[in-house]
């Protein structure tokens, strides 16, 4: 079992302690990302509400994550009819 570490980061003035097995920076970089997101919404949004302001960030990155699985998932079938193709080409040699 890997060893678990303590990471503190800041998400929107708010402080809390992470546990990781993985990389403590990307734990950092990972809220860096989130802060900078919800500051981002909060300067356009014109609510202080921190709530809302979570609930809007976690809409903009799941929409991003549907994006890209989508993107993904048209990569494989590319891939999929490319290597069918070259298959075919193959064979017919």
């Amino acid at each position: 079992m890997a060893e678990r570490k303590q990471v503190k980061v800041t998400i929107y003035s708010q402080a809390y302690t992470m546990v990781t097995e993985g990389d403590p920076g990307e734990v950092e970089e990972v809220a860096t990302a989130v802060d900078g997101l919800m500051r981002s919404i909060a300067a356009r949004a014109g609510s202080g509400d921190t709530a809302r302001i979570a609930v809007l960030a976690c809409m903009h990155v799941a929409d991003q994550l549907r994006n890209t699985e989508r993107e993904l998932k048209e990569l494989k079938e590319l891939n999929a009819s490319k290597h069918a193709e070259l298959l075919k080409m193959l064979e017919s040699i």
